[in-house]
């Protein structure tokens, strides 16, 4: 006797349209996405400012500062004319110089531990800003990135996990401590202070859309704070949904920005017709401005068959990294090869700050699992180098919304945020 066939499988029941949409619209209103993406994004562009900074410290006065070739009146002369924004236009002295160089370094160092991170956000963004659209003829590439992610990060929650903020809100969980502390109100009213004056300021420096920013993210500070303390209720709920919303429509912008970045870059290379004989490599290897190690640009340039196989696969990656976004591994594949590359330029090329700035923005496309795994091998490695045990007693620095994720989508917490979908 033959066995009996098995039964056919069923096929899956198909989700109503309005089901799906209800789906997604609860997904962007009830946590703010990618918490561990925003969170390498902060690291990696704060890092690179950081350490652009430090680089330059004895170079500040003549790149930025009041030695520099672009002087004051044509620097002002200039700005008048684009509407950018820099506080560096307030004043042409040098103690001012120096206190606005000194703010965008420790901006950049509060960014770098998350510690007040909306606040650190608003410096970070002010110092970038300032320096970079004071001699707008210096850079690389890379400070062009950090003008633009500089600005999104005021928007996304990037301070979720891997930050001073998620850490001591572990620890008041922990203690159920109610108490409102001290340091955010006194940040808010010398942010204040400092953004009265540069309104007043506003007619020298800046768009108008640059001060409403400013004073929306102020008062919703504020707004944010107040509410916590004396509104936990539906206010509360309306302001998280509201959140959630910036947060994630910021991300997807800072997304697409990145695959436009890396399409624009592409297509122009394809026009090009060194790119197009596989040689376009082989010119920057022999000029001595970007050939910091001469004898290892020399042993790559001597090969015809490399310098192809990089050119080609330089415009391959860079026109097909867009269209891969929908298939996880070929993805990966390709980020790695995107970042790998960027290794390769700040090696052969000399151009640290851009490499790390285009490193950084292409960690928003990591997978959260391998960022998982980075974050437990690097707390583990920071155990093992202070010689302690792992802090016992707080709770992990997980985002709120993660276990629903994990488990398909579904919470049976009782006490999450509602949103306005359900």
């Amino acid at each position: 006797m033959t066995a009996p066939r098995p039964a056919p499988a069923a096929a899956p029941a198909r989700v109503p349209l309005d089901r799906r949409l209800a789906k997604a619209a609860q997904t962007v209103t009830s946590r703010s996405l990618g918490p561990y993406q925003t969170a390498i994004v902060r690291i990696g562009f704060a890092l690179t400012w950081l350490l652009f900074l430090v680089r330059e410290f004895p170079n500040r006065h003549e790149l930025y500062g009041p030695d520099g070739p672009w002087s004051f009146d044509m620097a002002r002369r200039l700005i008048d004319d684009n509407r950018a924004f820099s506080v560096l236009m307030w004043s042409d002295g040098t103690l001012w110089f120096e206190a606005v160089y000194g703010l965008a370094a420790l901006g950049a160092l509060a960014m770098l531990l998350g510690w007040h991170t909306r606040a650190a956000s608003v410096v970070f963004m002010v110092g970038a800003l300032s320096l970079q659209n004071r001699s707008v003829f210096l850079g690389d590439g890379g400070d062009n990135v950090v003008h633009i992610v500089a600005l999104y990060l005021t928007l996304v929650r990037c301070g979720q996990v891997w930050s001073l903020d998620a850490r001591r809100a572990a620890r008041r969980a922990a203690r159920d401590e109610k108490r409102p502390e001290l340091a955010g109100p006194v940040l808010w009213v010398v942010l204040g202070g400092f953004l009265v004056a540069a309104t007043w300021f506003s007619p020298v420096t800046g768009e108008w859309w640059m001060y409403v920013l400013l004073w929306v993210l102020w008062l919703g500070q504020g707004l944010w704070w107040l509410v916590e303390q004396y509104a936990p209720g539906e206010p509360r709920t309306l302001l998280d949904v509201l959140g959630h919303l910036t947060h994630n429509a910021v991300l997807v912008v800072l997304m697409a920005e990145v695959c436009l970045i890396y399409a624009t870059a592409g297509w122009y290379k394809i026009q090009g017709s060194r790119w197009q004989d596989g040689t376009a490599l082989f010119y920057p290897l022999h000029l001595d401005y970007f050939t910091p190690w001469p004898a290892l640009s020399d042993l790559l340039a001597s090969s015809g068959i490399m310098v192809m196989l990089l050119s080609y696969g330089t415009v391959i990656v860079q026109v097909a990294f867009p269209f891969t976004l929908f298939n996880r591994k070929v993805k990966n594949v390709l980020l790695v090869a995107m970042m790998l590359e960027h290794a390769g330029i700040a090696l052969l090329l000399g151009l640290p700050a851009f490499s790390l700035a285009m490193i950084a923005a292409d960690a928003v496309f990591l997978p959260t699992a391998f960022l998982v795994w980075l974050g437990a091998r690097a707390a583990r490695g920071r155990d093992r180098l202070l010689r302690r045990a792992p802090a016992a007693g707080l709770p992990p620095q997980r985002p709120a919304g993660e276990a629903a994720e994990e488990s398909g989508g579904e919470s049976g917490d009782e006490t999450a945020p509602r949103t306005l979908v359900g």
